[in-house]
């Protein structure tokens, strides 16, 4: 055996590397009596005395540098939940630096709000319970709180005792958004597959107030569904792109398959171009206000009135959606619904203000694009 220089620097670089190489063999389940570390800590001095073989340092210093090199934060903290140990990766992911953890808290890194796990996860780990993988929320140095994956396992020393925890942490943030999207994805065309129905249930009802036979009946359905479908390419353009259309021709696109004599529709407004995003955004906004008029605004009602109008002044288009004649009795929709939702989403993709007013049978609603997005 080979004693080992009695410096203090020594004496922690040695300790440190200990610590680490204890906490990746609790991650790959190996016990720490078969990598002999030969470390006798001694009652005269806190860093005690060292006899390590040359060995078992090279292949201590190997653990070492496979867990500084993981993208993971590899962390190991005592049974007070005070850090001991701190990667690469957790400096990576955390913000802070090795000399700013160890021998802080692990509370640091622990938003408020989170502060009760910590003791219930050193109360298992005391029970030499491990705990699986679950996923929470941790704070980095700036401040900001992001989603994280973690794994954290019992410690013990040569003599079988826990001394404190080993912890992986993986930052899912860019999992958690991709999962976000797929569930918003799976609302939206959840909604949308309702909003066809109802649509289709609503051309069909408005087909048949000036059909004389199942013949004409048949042949405006079919010329209205069709107008439906050129509209909603427009809102689901091909190969992921859209060109760009004029507003005039957008709405006119999207309100063809409505136009019945039982009512009235109205379009009036100067030629504006909008470019790919802003016409995807136009097409699915004026889409879901012609589903709810057709459901139950002024579209689904002999003697409705539909006027879409815009202007433009100050560099910004203002939009007026106007549902006119609306039966006495009707009550202002529920705006809490993934249509709503959808309408918010879109309104700020433009940068607009969207502000709705229902009062003497009118349901009015204004937004205000500017310009510079109509471009996009």
């Amino acid at each position: 055996m080979v004693t080992s220089p009695t410096s203090s620097a020594v004496r922690k670089c040695t300790l440190q590397i200990a610590e680490i190489c204890a906490t990746l063999c609790h991650i790959w389940h190996i016990t720490i009596s078969n990598i002999e570390f030969g470390i006798t800590l001694s009652q005269s001095h806190p860093h005690g005395t060292f006899e390590t073989s040359s060995a078992e340092i090279e292949a201590a210093q190997r653990l070492a540098a496979i867990v500084e090199s993981s993208d993971d934060g590899i962390i190991s903290k005592d049974l007070n939940g005070i850090v001991r140990s701190w990667n690469g990766g957790a400096e990576r992911i955390f913000g802070y630096t090795a000399e700013e953890m160890i021998g802080k808290s692990i509370t640091t890194v622990i938003p408020t709000e989170f502060h009760d796990q910590e003791p219930v996860i050193l109360s298992r780990i005391a029970k030499g319970e491990r705990i699986d993988r679950f996923e929470t929320i941790r704070q980095r140095k700036d401040g900001t709180k992001f989603h994280v994956s973690l794994t954290i396992s019992p410690v013990r020393d040569r003599d079988g005792r826990i001394v404190g925890a080993s912890k992986i942490a993986r930052d899912i943030t860019d999992l958690r958004s991709s999962q976000e999207r797929q569930e918003l994805l799976l609302r939206e065309m959840n909604h949308r597959i309702k909003n066809l129905f109802a649509v289709a249930s609503g051309v069909l009802a408005l087909s048949s107030r000036s059909a004389t036979n199942v013949k004409d009946l048949t042949t405006t359905v079919q010329a209205r569904l069709s107008a439906l479908s050129r509209a909603h390419e427009l809102i689901l353009p091909r190969n992921g792109a859209s060109t760009g259309t004029n507003l005039g021709d957008l709405t006119r696109t999207i309100l063809a398959p409505y136009e019945s004599a039982a009512h009235e529709v109205i379009i009036e407004g100067p030629q504006i171009a909008c470019g790919p995003g802003a016409s995807t955004s136009f097409a699915l906004l004026l889409h879901e206000f012609a589903t709810n008029a057709v459901k139950y605004g002024a579209l689904a009602y002999a003697g409705g009135r539909l006027r879409v109008s815009w202007t433009v002044s100050d560099a910004a288009l203002a939009l007026k959606w106007c549902e006119e004649n609306l039966p006495v009795d009707l009550v202002a929709p529920d705006t809490t619904g993934f249509g709503s939702f959808l309408v918010d989403a879109t309104t700020r993709s433009l940068s607009a203000k969207l502000d709705r007013d229902w009062s003497n049978r009118t349901l009015t609603i204004t937004m205000r694009v500017p310009l510079e997005r109509l471009g996009a």
